[in-house]
Parts: C-alpha cells; sequence; structure tokens
C-alpha cells in the first residue's frame, strides 16, 4: 500500500509535462498567423488612405464681374441694341450670384414706313471653383463650355445651324449661328460660348425685322456677338485683379 502512493502524485505531474510541448506548439501557430495578418496589412492600408486624400489645385478666378449688367460697356450695348428699352439691363435672377450670374438688353426700333428693327443681347456667366471631390476649376468649365455649345447647336426649331471655332476670346470659344422663325419673323441668331480658365461665359444676340424690315445678317450678328463676347470675358479678369 505504501508502494502505491507515490505512483499517484507522479501520474498528474507526467501528464502536465506531456501536455507543454502540445499547448507551445498550438500557442506559436497562433503568434505567427496573428502578426502576419494583422501588423502586415493594417499599417500599409493605413499610409495608403492618408496619401490618396484627394487634393484640386486653386481655381484661377475666385469671383465673377460684381454687376453682370455692367460686363458689357454703354456704348456697345447702344451699337448693338438701338432703342435700347432698358440701358442699365435686366439682370437675371440667381440664388448664388459667385456662381452664376447675367444681364440682357432688347429693344425695338421703328423705322416709319420701313418697319421696325428687334435686337437682343444677353450674357451669362457659370464660375466652377475647384474642389476636391468634384475635380479641378479649369476642367470643370471645359467640360460645361462643351455642353453649352452643344445645347446652341440643338436649339429647337433652328436652321441653317453652321458652328466655327474662334480664335482670340478667351482660353476656347465657339460661336454658333443659326435662323429660327418666331412670332411671326424671321430671327437670326448668333451665341457665343467661352471659356477663360475656369469661367465660362455665354453671349446670345440675336434680331429681326417686322412690317417690312430685313432681318440682320448672320455676319452682322456674329461681329455683335463677338464684340460683346471678348468684353466679357475681359470683364472677368478685371474683377479678379
Amino acid at each position: 500500500m505504501h508502494r502505491s502512493a507515490p505512483r499517484h502524485r507522479l501520474a498528474p505531474r507526467l501528464l502536465a509535462f506531456a501536455a507543454v510541448p502540445v499547448m507551445l506548439v498550438v500557442a506559436g501557430c497562433s503568434s505567427d498567423s496573428g502578426s502576419g495578418s494583422s501588423s502586415k496589412t493594417s499599417s500599409p492600408t493605413a499610409s495608403a488612405s492618408k496619401s490618396a486624400s484627394p487634393t484640386a489645385a486653386a481655381a484661377a478666378f475666385a469671383k465673377l464681374p460684381e454687376d453682370a449688367c455692367k460686363s458689357i460697356s454703354a456704348k456697345t450695348v447702344e451699337d448693338l441694341v438701338p432703342s435700347v428699352k432698358t440701358k442699365a439691363g435686366t439682370a437675371d435672377k440667381s440664388t448664388d450670384i459667385e456662381l452664376r450670374s447675367g444681364c440682357n438688353w432688347n429693344g425695338l426700333k421703328s423705322n416709319g414706313t420701313k418697319g421696325s428693327d428687334y435686337r437682343w443681347l444677353g450674357v451669362s456667366y457659370l464660375r466652377f471653383p475647384s474642389d476636391a471631390t468634384l475635380g479641378d476649376g479649369a476642367k470643370r468649365a471645359t467640360d460645361q463650355y462643351a455642353k453649352e455649345v452643344t445645347k446652341a447647336q440643338a436649339t429647337e426649331g433652328a436652321k441653317n445651324v453652321k458652328t466655327a471655332a474662334t480664335s482670340g476670346i478667351g482660353d476656347q470659344a465657339t460661336t454658333v449661328t443659326y435662323t429660327l422663325r418666331k412670332t411671326d419673323a424671321d430671327f437670326t441668331y448668333a451665341t457665343v460660348v467661352v471659356r477663360t480658365e475656369n469661367v465660362v461665359a455665354i453671349v446670345d444676340y440675336n434680331g429681326a425685322g417686322y412690317e417690312g424690315a430685313k432681318s440682320p445678317s448672320v455676319d452682322d450678328v456674329t461681329k455683335g456677338a463677338q464684340t460683346a463676347a471678348k468684353e466679357a470675358v475681359a470683364a472677368v479678369a478685371t474683377a479678379n485683379k
């Protein structure tokens, strides 16, 4: 009976020592796999996240002309719109004049028995600031410029539509001309779309003859629209000095 007692005390110790290597192996595998998956993947991901933060260069123009109705000179308005109804012009309604503004003028000049001449002139501005999410201001303006040209070309009811690249006005300029029948008269239109840096300017000039008067020629409305467009672009540069 005295010899069997030590055997009972040794058995638990042997089992405990036998279990140690198994536990070490399991712990070792767990430690290796954990360090390989967490420490090696989390750090590069965090670094990539920081370096991928979007940025955009500041746009060239921070504002539009303070008063779009003053972006075209009084002399030009008088030349293009005889007997103008409101010399000061009618400003477009806008919820944010820092990004969108415009003005228009119209007039009907009576020539007695020779009929009457109607003229309409309008200028619109769209400014695109650089945005970390939306992109570079100049690129955004370039995209809008293309859309405005397409819009002018697709005017409903327009005939004899012609498009021409126009040099000497802003960074990009296109002139779209066409004729349109409305209010029992044949109107002649010229739309000049211009991009200057991150601003798009659209100048519309059109006219018609009533009661026997002739409609203006395509050359005349084109020349008038381009003259106004040059002044519109110059006004943007002046506003940002």
